[in-house]
C-alpha cells in the first residue's frame, strides 16, 4: 500500500512540475511575441514593456574586416521603430522557440525572417535571456545574428 501510495504521489508530482514549466514557457513566449507585435505596431511603450530597465542589446556583425558586436540602448531601439514612416512594414517572423526556464531564470533561441515592406531582407536567429522580475518576465539580454544568405524562406 504505501509503495502504491508513493508511486502515486510522484506521478502526481512529476505531472505538476510540467505543467508549471509549460505555464513558464508560454509566459516567456508571450514577452517575445509581445516585443513584435510592438514591433510591427511601431508602438514603443509595448516594445519598452518587454524589457528590464537596465537589458541590453546586441547584434553580432560580419564584416570584411571580421565579426564584431553593435549594441544598441533599448531605449534607442524602442524610439527608432516608434518613428518609423507610417506605410513602412517591419516584420520579424519567429520561425521556431526553443525555451528553457530554471526558477526565475529563461533563455529563448528564435530563428527568424525579417520582412521590410513585406519583402524579405535577412535572417537569423536572437537569443534572449529573460529573468522574472516581480512576477513578469523580462529581457534583460538579446543578441542576434543577422545574414543574407543561408535563410529558409
Amino acid at each position: 500500500m504505501k509503495i502504491k501510495f508513493l508511486l502515486t504521489t510522484l506521478v502526481l508530482f512529476s505531472c505538476c512540475i510540467s505543467a508549471f514549466s509549460q505555464t513558464e514557457e508560454a509566459d516567456v513566449k508571450a514577452v517575445i511575441i509581445s516585443l513584435f507585435d510592438g514591433m510591427r505596431a511601431k508602438n514603443s511603450e509595448q516594445i519598452l514593456n518587454a524589457f528590464s530597465a537596465d537589458a541590453i542589446m546586441q547584434t553580432i556583425q560580419d564584416k570584411p574586416e571580421g565579426t564584431t558586436i553593435g549594441s544598441n540602448s533599448v531605449a534607442d531601439f524602442a524610439k527608432s521603430i516608434g518613428s518609423v514612416p507610417e506605410g513602412t512594414s517591419l516584420d520579424e517572423r519567429i520561425t521556431d522557440y526553443q525555451i528553457n526556464v530554471d526558477g526565475n531564470m529563461a533563455t529563448a533561441w528564435t530563428p527568424y525572417q525579417f520582412y521590410l515592406n513585406g519583402n524579405f531582407s535577412h535572417c537569423g536567429v536572437n537569443s534572449f535571456q529573460l529573468v522574472k522580475l516581480e512576477g513578469k518576465w523580462k529581457i534583460v539580454y538579446i543578441i542576434d545574428t543577422r545574414r543574407k544568405e543561408a535563410c529558409i524562406e
